[in-house]
Formats: C-alpha cells, structure tokens, sequence
C-alpha cells in the first residue's frame, strides 16, 4: 500500500475524531462562544476535505489492484465526511427555542456519541479488512515474483543444458567425420596392399619361369 496514501488516512482519522468532538461540545454551547466552534468544525471540514482529495489522486495513480482496494476505503471516508457536515449544518440550523434545544440535548448528545463511534468503528473494521486484502495482494505478488525468477531460473537452465547437448551433438558429427575419414584410408590402403600382393605374385611366377627356361636351355645342350 502507498505511504503516502496512509499517511492522509493517518491525519484524515485524527481529524475526523476531533471534529467529531467539537460537533458535540458545540451543541451545548451558545452565542459566540457556539460561533466560534462552528468556524473552527468548518475550517477543520476544509482540512477534511483536502485531505480526501489528496487521497483520491494519489489512489488514481497507483496500479489497478491497489487503487481499487484504496478507493473502497476512500468512499467510507467520503460518507463519514458528509456525515460530519450534516451534523454541522443540523448545529448551525438550530434556531428553536430554548425548551425543545434542551430537551433534544441528552439524546441528541447520545445519539451523536453512539454514530460517531458506530461510524469509527465501522471505520477501523473496513480499514482492517482493506489491509488484510492489500497484505494478500502484496503476499500474491511475491508469490508471483518468486515463481517468475524460479521459471526464468528453469529456462536459463535448460538453454545451458540445450547448449551443452549442442555441443555433444557437434563433437560426436566430428568424431563421425574422422570415423569415416579413417575408414576410407584403410580401404584405400587394403586395396594398395591387395594389388601390391599380385604385382609380386606375377613378378615371382615370371622370374620362376625365367629360371626355369634358363636350366631348360642349359641342359638341353
């Protein structure tokens, strides 16, 4: 989740919870002691309102799996915002008599506590929830990462192992080429030797007759 984002929603929560103060001391106040809490309830609705703002674009501007998450907790805080300017417009609208102001005061007073904790407590329960989503999402992700650096990891490994096969592949072809080359030496030589036998055999038969013809001569005379 963005810093910057929790960060707003830090100062948006404390604000809200002391202009929900200030809303239920202003009801029991009178004259401009009353005016004077109004003005600070709206500068501080001012303050609110800014700080929506900035939470809203900065949640725009993140990735779409976060900026939903994000934006979900922002229309709880819209709707505690709008809940805060309600109370102060029924405030600065009292204009009824004395008698009724005093009667509504006890449970107006009550009733405003018990929204504006059911309001925070609400509140902390989407926040909670929207942090346990983000930490799954966040879990998601480096999940995802690891496994993408464990497959890039695979496929490095099997171009290594293709490599290598390659390689093996490229030896063996050598080692069949001299193969070949070898074996067509030793056929050339078998058949030098093969004619080389029958050149001596044909040369000895011919001195055996040559000899013979000598001895034939000399003993005939």
């Amino acid at each position: 989740m963005s810093q910057v984002f929790e960060g707003y929603e830090r100062q948006y929560c404390e604000l809200s919870a002391n202009l929900t103060k200030k809303c239920n001391s202003a009801t029991i106040l009178d004259g401009e002691q009353k005016k004077q809490k109004v003005s600070e309830i709206k500068a501080g609705l001012d303050d609110a309102e800014a700080l929506i703002r900035k939470m809203d674009l900065e949640a725009r501007s993140l990735p779409p799996n976060v900026k939903a998450t994000l934006l979900a907790k922002l229309r709880e805080y819209k709707s505690d915002l709008n809940n805060l300017k309600t109370e102060v417009k029924r405030i600065t609208s009292g204009n009824a008599n004395q008698a009724a102001r005093d009667e509504l005061l006890e449970s107006g007073m009550a009733d405003a506590n018990m929204v504006s904790a059911d309001q925070r407590q609400r509140l902390m329960m989407s926040t909670d929830r929207l942090n346990r989503s983000s930490d799954r999402i966040r879990d998601s992700r480096k999940t995802m990462l690891e496994t993408e650096d464990l497959g890039v990891s695979i496929l490095q490994d099997l171009h290594q192992q293709r490599q290598s096969l390659l390689h093996a592949h490229d030896t063996l072809h050598g080692v069949d080429d001299n193969i070949s080359r070898s074996k067509k030496i030793l056929t050339t030589m078998s058949r030098r030797m093969s004619r080389n036998k029958w050149i001596i055999g044909t040369i000895i038969v011919v001195l055996v007759l040559a000899i013979l013809l000598v001895l034939y001569f000399k003993l005939a005379h």
